[in-house]
């Protein structure tokens, strides 16, 4: 797994099981995206939404200075925060010695202040889900480029630069020779290309391939897998050997979100199959709260908007970082909403 994703899923599991006792806990998430100003402005979205969500506590309580002491860590911060950074994550309690700042390459949709007794991990959750670990492989017959990609960001970057091989006008026989010398020279190449792949796949635990060459070199590549790298791509798309890295992410996430909305409907099916037939899934937020109680998760299934799951959202996703269960989010609403927004496929039946 990518350095980054890995630090940023251990943050997400500190803020899972995270006890504030009383006091609240700020969570922030901040869309830092430049616009036509050049940066998104959020001092005024801030003091609007720190004023409004603490005037139900009352002035001079423990929980109100916990809070006054957010703002002002909060506010010191984000005169610093990363130019760079597309998103924030931001969580904060005072009172209970919390404060993490996550900038992210990752957009966040829309600024969100939220004040409550456990950090709103949800959002968090879904940006892993969004951007996960893929490799991309842009390949001709000269040459090849991989990045490790993940949150929206190139996360390590790999080369091959394969002989170049000269044109001679040649006739007969020579010319059939020289034929095979480029058809072996072109299987050697994308053999080496292979090599390289199997292994920063293998060493970093990478599921998802996305590969982009030219007529010549993608059905050698196919030819040389192995069976465990060739069963992870999930897609070949059209890119020029030169593609600057924004556009190659921009490209290959598009790819990755297609091949998404296709298997998100798989596992639902799986979900209905197992809630109908076998016993092994649950639908609705107090059964999956229950399967999680007994251990029973394997899979979390839950809408990608929040809104649908209501304040379950939060302690659904703790339970299933505190449980080692799988998290999926559903993108197309419509095929959770008869059962509520959630639901579990299951380890095993009572």
């Amino acid at each position: 797994m990518p350095q980054q994703l890995e630090q940023l899923t251990a943050q997400l599991d500190r803020l899972a099981t995270f006890d504030s006792g009383p006091f609240p806990v700020v969570s922030l998430y901040l869309n830092l995206q430049a616009n036509d100003r050049g940066r998104d402005q959020f001092d005024q979205f801030l003091r609007k939404e720190f004023a409004d969500r603490i005037r139900g506590y009352a002035p001079n309580s423990p929980e109100r200075d916990s809070l006054d002491k957010d703002a002002e860590k909060v506010a010191d911060y984000l005169r610093g925060v990363p130019a760079a950074a597309n998103g924030l994550a931001l969580f904060s309690c005072s009172a209970a010695d919390l404060f993490e700042a996550i900038p992210l390459a990752a957009p966040i949709d829309q600024h969100q202040l939220i004040i409550a007794d456990q950090p709103h991990v949800y959002p968090l959750a879904r940006l892993i889900d969004e951007f996960p670990p893929y490799l991309v492989l842009l390949a001709d017959t000269h040459s090849a480029r991989m990045f490790v990609c993940a949150l929206n960001s190139v996360v390590h970057r790999e080369h091959v630069e394969g002989v170049k091989t000269r044109r001679h006008k040649m006739g007969g026989w020579s010319q059939a020779r020289y034929q095979r010398h480029i058809e072996n020279y072109h299987v050697h190449h994308a053999k080496e290309i292979v090599d390289h792949v199997a292994r920063i796949v293998r060493d970093e635990k990478i599921d998802k391939v996305v590969v982009a060459g030219d007529e010549v070199i993608v059905p050698l590549l196919r030819d040389q897998m192995p069976k465990d790298v060739s069963e992870r791509i999930v897609d070949v798309v059209k890119l020029d050997i030169r593609a600057s890295e924004r556009q190659i992410l921009d490209a290959t996430i598009a790819a990755l979100r297609e091949e998404d909305a296709k298997s998100d409907r798989e596992h639902v099916d799986r979900l209905i199959d197992g809630y109908r037939g076998s016993g092994l899934g649950c639908v609705g937020v107090d059964a999956v709260k229950r399967a999680f109680e007994l251990g029973q998760v394997d899979e979390l299934l839950i809408s990608a908007q929040s809104d649908a799951v209501g304040d379950a959202a939060d302690e659904l996703i703790a339970q299933a970082r505190n449980t080692s269960a799988k998290i999926r989010f559903i993108e197309d609403a419509s095929l959770l909403a008869p059962f509520g927004g959630a639901g579990a496929i299951l380890r095993f039946k009572l």
